[in-house]
């Protein structure tokens, strides 16, 4: 029986684009401009070297760079020849970056030199020291014995690696018809990429998908209303799906135009968005919140903003949500995640607005969602807290290489447990309100960390709060809110009791209060709990606390 659903490659989708656009503008970055048939060019000139360089099917190839156009050619190059992209996060260092390509087997790493004060070919240096007199073409460093060749972004040709320049020059020598004989060996349920979790509760585990994530692009394009009239600004990082899904493969499957930078600077996003007239924008609370509280955010023209995606539902998320349905467009709300294939809840443009600012969206086609007791595994009542299960076309293949991780997140049938506490109700909307472990047990209590913040909210001098659990030597644990303060203002911790007596039991009042000037984040903008609680047990003091925990 056939699909309901085409099933096809990305390499396909861009080919797809260039016919259907080819003279529209695709791409914007730092003054460039690329067409969709242009576009199309510089990924088959990259195919084309991949092959001259020796990349094979199946091959593992770790990108390691910020937001640039080259980022879009190896993705979508890698693609057609049938290797799989794995996506490093550029705030990795040394250990990760070790981590992620020993781990993957990658053959081949693609890098820059430097950018800005990040001197990446340092660290990869660091790591692999053989490069400085290994053969270029077959490295086998000892750290990583897959890794065959480094491929260098940067103005100098460095000993030991293949310089980008050059090796485009050279792919111009290797025949077209190579690339398109391996596209058309491209099955689209193999795997195209291996995206390493974003580390908000720890060290991450690679999360393999196949093509069949461009459905769920397509779907979320069908429920935002996504044209070819439309701009989209995109200063999440590629390395994430976030970004990478909503930007570059939402811009060939819609015929979109991407204005791509490098990082997110909310005075550059803002100038951005007056002129090249964007009429879409997405992110998390942090990036909406910098936007609205930027001093040129109400002299911007902003006009040309139709909407975007703001990932809400937590209490914390709400004042930056309100804000944005004022000063920049309506938004719409998600919930996703790596192993789910970016998004597999959005609302709907006519969404009330409480719906858009306080829940968390709708199961979008294909995708089936229960919450459940995690004691008990019964599914809980309409509007009752439990664990979201998903199941689903676009649940992950697996973690590369860890059956046991794996088999511990997806149940036998089907089921993916997600770990993210929700409520659902009656007509199927969900509001995410957290990580099960992120819940507090204070002296055998459970306590919600989203509740106190929800409450200390009202306090008129935060700006914004996260509640982490801290060590305590006769509860186990106590509640500390981690406070960023409004301009000029101060918090103490007895304000922060006194609005909470009468409110909340006793044992979900803060004990302590740390003052910070901003949050601990990972790259995608979502706050590192993780950090944060480490964080504040060094500056509280209370490591014999840990230590006395901890035997």
């Amino acid at each position: 029986m056939a699909e309901w659903f085409k099933k096809g490659t990305l390499g396909t989708l861009l080919d797809e684009a260039a016919e259907r656009w080819g003279p529209r503008e695709a791409l914007y970055y730092a003054g460039q401009r690329w067409s969709f048939a242009q576009l199309q060019a510089e990924v088959n000139l990259a195919a084309r070297a991949f092959v001259r360089l020796g990349i094979q099917p199946g091959d593992k190839v770790s990108l390691w760079m910020p937001n640039r156009p080259e980022w879009l050619y190896c993705f979508f190059a890698l693609a057609k020849v049938g290797a799989v992209t794995v996506p490093i996060n550029t705030r990795f260092r040394t250990n990760d970056l070790e981590y992620v390509v020993r781990q993957s087997d990658s053959t081949t790493l693609i890098t820059v030199d430097r950018s800005g004060p990040v001197d990446y070919l340092g660290m990869v240096r660091e790591v692999c020291p053989e490069i400085k007199w290994g053969n270029p073409n077959d490295l086998r460093p000892a750290r990583f014995p897959e890794l065959k060749r480094v491929l260098v972004l940067g103005d100098s040709p460095y000993p030991g690696t293949h310089r980008w320049d050059e090796a485009m020059a050279a792919g111009e020598a290797a025949p077209q018809e190579e690339v398109e004989r391996r596209h058309q060996r491209v099955g689209p349920d193999e795997t195209v990429v291996i995206m390493y979790t974003s580390g908000t509760t720890g060290f991450p585990k690679g999360v393999m998908h196949c093509h069949n994530v461009q459905r769920t692009v397509m779907d979320l394009a069908s429920r935002m209303g996504v044209t070819s009239r439309d701009v989209i600004l995109m200063y999440l990082p590629l390395f994430h799906c976030f970004g990478l899904y909503m930007g570059p493969l939402m811009s060939v499957i819609s015929g979109a135009r991407m204005v791509l930078t490098t990082l997110f600077d909310p005075g550059e996003a803002l100038r951005l968005i007056q002129q090249e007239r964007a009429t879409i924008l997405h992110g998390f609370d942090t990036h909406f919140h910098a936007l609205t509280t930027h001093p040129d955010c109400e002299k911007a023209h902003r006009s040309s903003l139709r909407i975007g995606i703001l990932a809400a539902g937590m209490a914390s998320s709400e004042p930056a949500a309100r804000r944005a349905q004022k000063l920049l467009c309506p938004t719409l709300s998600a919930w996703g995640m790596t192993e789910v294939g970016v998004g597999a809840a959005l609302s709907f443009l006519d969404s009330p607005e409480d719906d858009r600012c306080l829940t968390s969206g709708y199961p979008l086609p294909g995708y089936e969602f229960k919450v459940f007791d995690p004691a008990t595994g019964a599914v809980v009542p309409p509007r009752s807290m439990g664990e979201l299960w998903v199941r689903g076309y676009g649940l992950m293949q697996g973690y590369y290489k860890k059956p046991e991780e794996t088999a511990r997140i997806i149940d036998p049938e089907g089921w993916l447990h997600t770990g993210d506490v929700v409520t659902m109700r009656e007509d199927g909307v969900i509001r995410f309100l957290g990580r099960y472990k992120d819940l507090l047990k204070v002296g055998g209590e459970n306590v919600d960390p989203v509740e106190v913040e929800r409450l200390l909210l009202n306090h008129p001098a935060i700006d914004q709060v996260q509640v982490v659990g801290v060590p305590d030597l006769r509860l186990s644990e106590v509640p500390c809110a981690c406070v960023v303060p409004k301009a000029g203002q101060q918090v103490a911790n007895e304000e922060l009791a006194a609005l909470c007596r009468g409110k909340l039991a006793s044992f979900k009042i803060p004990r302590h209060t740390l003052i910070m000037e901003e949050f601990p984040m990972t790259s995608s903008g979502k706050v590192q709990r993780f950090r944060l609680r480490e964080m504040a047990v060094e500056k509280l003091g209370l490591l014999e606390a840990v230590r006395a925990r901890t035997g």
